[in-house]
């Protein structure tokens, strides 16, 4: 069972996250608690911390997952089309009302933003050691909206006029104000990395942010749905990037020493060192996690099943990754390969048990009444229900695409636990930082400290025991790798858009004749969203 790192009594206080209605005045949504109690005052603030928890646990990651080349989120003759929500996803046919389980994190999101606020207003912003990470983790959730969701208003309460109405502010102008808040907190947020500041805005979180704001400056300060936006213009922050990443590598605190496979595992947390932030989850006391039950295949609760000890509930199997991803992971004694359910090389895929402990695979051979599991790489759809994405109510049906086992459950727990687990999810890692630098450089910023594109790359691919390059890696290159290293840390839509390559066919998004619409860039807001803020337009396109 996973060590639970508990940094007091108060983080076992979390309030639930709820959606926030902006159209009344902010000011009268905060409420005042004991100024004098540090129980109350650290709750309050970790609940601040941890808004992001429930939406990242599941919707935001069914959302972003599947609107990404990483999967197809397939149904089965019914079973978890669900209003087509997550299929849409995969079509870049995402729809306000059909997809609102999803598009509602926005709601989640402000929702963090508007705790983070009320902290500020009630114990003020003089306190720094207080003020400066809750102004990182509303920067961050800020970053959330308009990264996904472009144009986005920027709540601060020093900025709220007296009607407390709040406007969606131009993406540009949030990615400059963003930037402005991170910097003005960045030396006075903690410099420790330890149990107690493990999930928390540090000032190497900071920097994190910094560096993929800066790496994404063209995408949020010009107009990235127009036709004239390119992938590869000029980048004024070029040198920003690889400064921001400079300043966490050479803090020394952060490496490449965990093994790959191990660290997403159920027991990973703050002694992970290539973890810079990272959102804490625990089956009993932090639930919410539930990757494995929607990317174990359909029957692979079973005896004889996907896990050496059988899944007391039934698992969703509809998210497969897209053969055009999986064939990623296709380097020789990559390390990253161990964390699929398939092989890159091969069409199809003998399926055997993965050890409930270890999480590695075993000689046992994984059955489905008598029958030996074989996974096929290709996806087939049944063609008269091709939105859908049908794969049929069978065994044939439910075999179809490779499996993520990146994040691999305590199955014990995940049993005991209505399927919660205990994997923490990483938000900013250090080979990141790697990876932003090597970047940017390529790009054209300044090379610093003897680091060169070839040299950064390979450390990466040192680490994970994958064949280096002997030249200076392409753009191309760098999007394969950060593919092969990112996989379910939702970061492949931003990259897709940065490079350009968000259009590419992959998938069944030939079935949407509007898949290719620069406007699918932008998510809609929710109906339900739109609802409540009845002065806000839906984004163009939808």
């Amino acid at each position: 069972m996973k060590t639970r790192y508990i940094f007091s009594g108060a983080l076992l206080a979390l309030a639930t996250v709820s959606c926030t209605d902006l159209d009344v005045d902010i000011k009268s949504v905060y409420t005042e608690y004991p100024a004098d109690s540090e129980i109350a005052i650290e709750a309050r603030i970790s609940n601040a911390y941890f808004a992001f928890r429930d939406a990242l646990g599941r919707r935001y990651d069914e959302g972003i997952s599947c609107n990404s080349d990483e999967y197809t989120a397939v149904s089965f003759g019914g079973d978890y089309l669900n209003d087509r929500d997550m299929a849409n996803f995969s079509l870049h046919s995402v729809d306000q009302d059909a997809c609102k389980n999803q598009l509602n994190v926005y709601s989640d999101i402000q929702g963090g933003i508007t705790k983070c606020n009320q902290i500020l207003m009630d114990l003020g912003d003089d306190n720094v050691s207080v003020s400066a990470p809750v102004r990182a983790a509303r920067a961050f959730y800020t970053f959330l909206l308009m990264d996904n969701w472009g144009d986005t208003p920027i709540i601060d309460y020093h900025l709220l006029g007296a009607d407390g109405v709040v406007e969606r502010s131009p993406r540009a102008d949030v990615a400059r104000w963003i930037e402005s808040e991170l910097l003005a907190v960045r030396n006075n947020c903690p410099t420790e990395v330890s149990t107690s500041t493990y999930g928390t805005p540090t000032r190497w979180m900071v920097d994190a942010l910094l560096a993929k704001l800066y790496i994404n400056w063209n995408v949020y300060t010009q107009d990235v749905t127009s036709a004239s936006w390119s992938s590869t213009a000029a980048n004024e922050k070029l040198n920003d990037c690889v400064a921001a990443c400079d300043d966490v590598i050479k803090s020394g605190l952060f490496d490449l020493s965990d093994d790959y496979k191990r660290k997403f595992m159920y027991d990973n947390g703050p002694h992970i060192k290539d973890f810079i932030y990272a959102m804490p989850f625990d089956a009993i006391t932090q639930p919410g996690m539930t990757y494995a039950r929607f990317r174990t295949w359909r029957q692979g609760q079973k005896n004889n099943g996907f896990y050496s000890v059988p899944l007391a509930s039934s698992v969703g199997g509809n998210m497969a990754l897209t053969p055009e991803f999986a064939e990623l992971f296709c380097l020789p004694g990559d390390r990253r390969n161990d964390v699929i359910a398939g092989d890159a090389n091969t069409e199809t895929f003998d399926v055997y048990q993965y050890d409930a402990t270890t999480g590695e695979k075993t000689n046992i051979r994984n059955t489905y009444q008598g029958t030996p599991v074989v996974f096929t790489k290709k996806i087939t759809i049944i063609a008269e229900y091709g939105a859908d994405l049908n794969t049929g109510k069978d065994l044939n049906g439910w075999v179809q695409g490779y499996k993520s086992i990146k994040f691999f459950p305590n199955v014990e727990e995940v049993n005991a636990h209505s399927r919660n687990q205990s994997n923490d999810i990483p938000i900013f890692r250090y080979a990141d930082i790697l990876l932003m630098k090597c970047e940017a450089i390529v790009r054209g910023a300044s090379a610093t400290n003897g680091d060169t594109p070839q040299s950064l790359f390979n450390q990466i691919r040192s680490y994970v025991n994958a064949p280096t390059i002997s030249a200076a890696p392409s753009l191309q290159d760098i999007l394969d790798e950060r593919g092969r290293e990112f996989l379910d840390e939702h970061w492949r839509r931003n990259d897709l858009i940065r490079f350009g390559d968000f259009e590419r066919e992959w998938g069944f998004k030939h079935l949407n004749p509007n898949a290719n619409a620069l406007t699918n860039r932008l998510l809609p807001l929710s109906r339900d969203v739109l609802n409540v803020n009845t002065n806000w337009e839906q984004n163009n396109g939808y």
